[in-house]
């Protein structure tokens, strides 16, 4: 299964991005082993060496840990996953006050929006 993939944002992040949602969604828990670097390229269409970049990246962020000759795992830090929850939410916030800005609406008017929504 290979992924569609924006032009807008490099591939590398992309994938990133989908793993951090996996885990936020429990897609992906505490401790699991990630698939292997070349089983990732194929699953997601991707070259090999995005995929290492990928991992290389989420293990700087301290999202996941590498045991050699086991795999790459989700951390088990619960403290980390939830402070990427929150970096995730703040990010999310942030995007969207500056979508609505550029638009021309008031955070109020959104505000509003977001009250009859709920």
């Amino acid at each position: 299964m290979t992924m569609d993939f924006s032009r807008d944002k490099p591939i590398y992040s992309q994938l990133v991005d989908r793993i951090c949602g996996d885990i936020m969604k429990g897609k992906l828990r505490l401790g699991d082993r990630l698939p292997s670097v070349r089983e990732y390229a194929v699953e997601t269409g991707v070259n090999v060496n995005t995929v290492q970049r990928v991992y290389k990246e989420l293990e700087a962020m301290k999202i996941t840990e590498t045991k050699r000759g086991q795999g790459t795992f989700i951390t088990s830090n619960e403290e980390r996953i939830e402070l990427l929850r929150e970096e995730m939410k703040n990010q999310l916030a942030e995007n969207f006050l500056t979508s609505i800005e550029a638009l021309g609406f008031s955070k109020e008017e959104m505000l509003d929006v977001l009250k009859n929504k709920a």
